[in-house]
């Protein structure tokens, strides 16, 4: 393994690792101090600058008409819908849960792959997809009768984000083939922009800030320079030495992450209402979601 791969395998391991403890630290300061709305609207905005900084300094690369299409879907999908989905449901329900619904994504790659894309359903996947979808689904309901932050709106409102994001990366996959993958996420970001501008600007300007802490602002700091511009910016660089699925294999580590992140702040911090969050039907629902997508990735037995 030379060193590249190394590297590349670290920005995964780092991407993941942020995005697990995103979970709960984004949901520290919502709704008290922003709304989910607001935060999304200031995530946007900033990403957009800085990738489309880099975009001019180092990305000379002009996109042709007929695939602007295609980049507005990947920012309807990629960046406003997935963000606004997400904040809002993160904002409702249990970081836990919020992490292991998260994981069902490349089961919803995998179908929306088999309906758009064409590609073939094996016996393992679709074992996989009922596994998995089960302990989804399972986790989803369970949520409107868990203690704790659990939300069946706040679920939804997650597996709705992973399904957009997982209909993204279909669509955006011929484009990354084509260009430079700086060029589409600055153009995914630009679009997702203008899709959230009419919902977050009002509420973006109805923040109080004078009642920002340095604690909430280090947080927004936080999901704009980690969560959004470094970790995509390490899953590029990643890509060009592993593959999609090696790559994807990495969002298991979430929930873990998560799980972490939330005993520590029930039995070390003493947040009482994270006390509840973990029990034996997040587990269960985490394992099957694990199991699901590994058997989904599980390559047939060559026959002799």
């Amino acid at each position: 393994m030379n060193s590249n791969i190394y590297k590349a395998h670290f920005a995964l391991l780092g991407a993941n690792l942020i995005y697990g403890a995103n979970y709960i630290i984004a949901k520290g300061i919502m709704p008290d101090k922003i709304s989910p709305s607001a935060f999304v609207f200031i995530r946007l905005v900033c990403s957009t600058a800085l990738f489309w900084g880099i975009k001019f300094l180092f990305v000379k690369e002009k996109v042709e008409r007929k695939d602007f299409l295609r980049l507005i879907l990947c920012g309807l999908l990629g960046a406003a819908a997935n963000m606004m989905f997400f904040f809002h449901g993160i904002n409702l329900t249990s970081p836990v849960d919020a992490s292991i619904i998260m994981t069902a994504t490349p089961v919803i790659v995998l179908i929306f792959s088999f309906f758009i894309l064409k590609e073939r359903l094996t016996k393992n996947k679709l074992i996989g997809i009922t596994i998995a979808g089960i302990g989804a689904v399972f986790l989803i309901v369970y949520g409107n009768k868990a203690a704790g932050n659990s939300s069946l709106l706040g679920n939804l409102f997650v597996f709705f984000n992973a399904s957009c994001y997982g209909l993204y990366l279909v669509i955006a996959k011929t484009l990354m083939r084509k260009y430079n993958a700086i060029t589409v996420i600055s153009w995914m970001f630009l679009f997702g922009l203008i899709f959230i501008f009419p919902f977050g600007f009002n509420d973006f300007t109805n923040t109080n800030f004078d009642a920002f802490t340095t604690n909430t602002y280090l947080v927004v700091g936080y999901v704009i320079l980690f969560t959004t511009f470094l970790t995509y910016l390490f899953n590029v660089y990643a890509l060009n030495f592993v593959s999609p699925s090696v790559a994807s294999s990495y969002v298991y580590l979430q929930p873990v992450i998560s799980f972490l992140m939330v005993s520590i702040y029930a039995y070390v911090l003493m947040k009482d209402e994270y006390a509840q969050d973990i029990d034996s039907v997040k587990i269960l629902s985490c394992l099957m979601v694990v199991i699901g997508v590994y058997i989904i990735s599980k390559r047939p037995k060559k026959l002799a």
